[in-house]
């Protein structure tokens, strides 16, 4: 009776243990649910101040990601559609040619990573502005990826040769607009200085174009000297006029003599001093990086230091006169990101 006894204690004592460490795994299972809840509500915490930290997105930052996006978008679009954008973009054309005013961030040629270009939806767009069987439109100048404005094809092959020549003899006038940091001194003038391409020995190596002047300030006395010229140096001519003033920028009336391949970005930000903005090639020599932009420009675009180097390149190809029997003159608005920059830069001026 006792050893009966004594095997039903060991029992009960056995039940009860088991008992004990089955309610310690169950508060165990309680604490870690508690802590994971916790965790849970913490991070919830932490998302919600994350986002009181991150000011929400302005108009001006909002629009710069937004063209972005654009010029990145008609590299994904397929070739018809680029097309139809293109001839939306019509401003002139008769029987010789047709004149578009060209998107931003759109090359003109194809290259390494170029999907679309112009020049590959140029069958389409004739067939589009006129019909299936007409011949294709042809290149007559060139423009750069990011440069906007006028740009003229022609209908034929012997009106695109023609053209061309105008081009090649300086027969055709054109006139560019530009926003640049800075105000050139004096307020209107001639850059004269040669351009050559060359490689720029960094940690990052690339080419870029630049000036090969013929002279140099002595620095003994001061005076011009001039030195052995550049073989593979271009003969560059700028003219150019300020039309406004404000906010450390100006707006800048632009007329290149020569066609020299990046003529007004390299003489306005080496010859001037005053690089256009949104040039984040040429605003340095030596490095890739965005252009530094002074403080109370970012202020009236209400944009950040960090987010420069998605602003747009200022430069607009804004009238071409063409001499084709009686003279042709062509004119283009500037984009609307130009005439918004315009305007929070307060650069009015008054047209001629």
């Amino acid at each position: 009776m006792a050893a009966a006894s004594g095997g039903g204690l060991r029992r009960a004592a056995a039940g009860l243990a088991q008992a004990v460490r089955g309610g310690g795994r169950a508060a165990e299972g309680v604490r870690a649910e508690g802590l994971r809840a916790e965790e849970l509500a913490e991070r919830l915490r932490r998302s919600e101040r994350e986002k009181r930290e991150i000011p929400e997105e302005t108009p001006a930052q909002r629009r710069v990601r937004e063209l972005s996006m654009l010029s990145k978008r008609l590299q994904q679009v397929h070739p018809n559609v680029l097309a139809k954008v293109l001839k939306q973009t019509t401003v002139y054309q008769n029987e010789e040619i047709v004149v578009i005013n060209k998107p931003y961030g759109l090359p003109v040629h194809g290259g390494p990573g170029v999907r679309n270009c112009i020049t590959d939806v140029l069958p389409v767009l004739a067939k589009m502005l006129e019909n299936m069987k007409a011949e294709p439109l042809h290149l007559c100048h060139r423009l750069d990826k990011e440069t906007t404005g006028v740009m003229v094809l022609a209908r034929s092959k012997e009106v695109a040769e023609k053209i061309r020549l105008l081009f090649k003899t300086r027969q055709v006038e054109k006139i560019y607009w530009a926003i640049s940091l800075g105000d050139p001194d004096p307020a209107e003038g001639i850059v004269e200085i040669p351009i050559v391409e060359k490689e720029v020995q960094s940690h990052q190596s690339h080419y870029k174009m630049t000036l090969a002047p013929n002279y140099r300030l002595s620095p003994e006395d001061g005076r011009a000297v001039r030195i052995r010229k550049n073989r593979n140096a271009e003969s560059a001519v700028t003219r150019y006029r300020r039309l406004a003033s404000s906010s450390a920028c100006s707006l800048l009336e632009l007329q290149p003599i020569t066609g020299v391949k990046h003529q007004i970005r390299v003489h306005l930000a080496y010859g001037l001093g005053c690089p256009i903005l949104g040039d984040h090639k040429y605003s340095h020599w030596s490095k890739l990086a965005p252009q530094k932009v002074p403080a109370v420009v970012l202020r009236r675009l209400k944009l950040e230091q960090s987010k420069a180097r998605h602003i747009p390149l200022h430069l607009h190809a804004y009238r071409l006169s063409l001499p084709l029997g009686e003279r042709i003159d062509l004119v283009c608005k500037p984009p609307l990101f130009f005439q918004k920059t315009l305007q929070k830069l307060e650069l009015d001026f008054a047209k001629d």
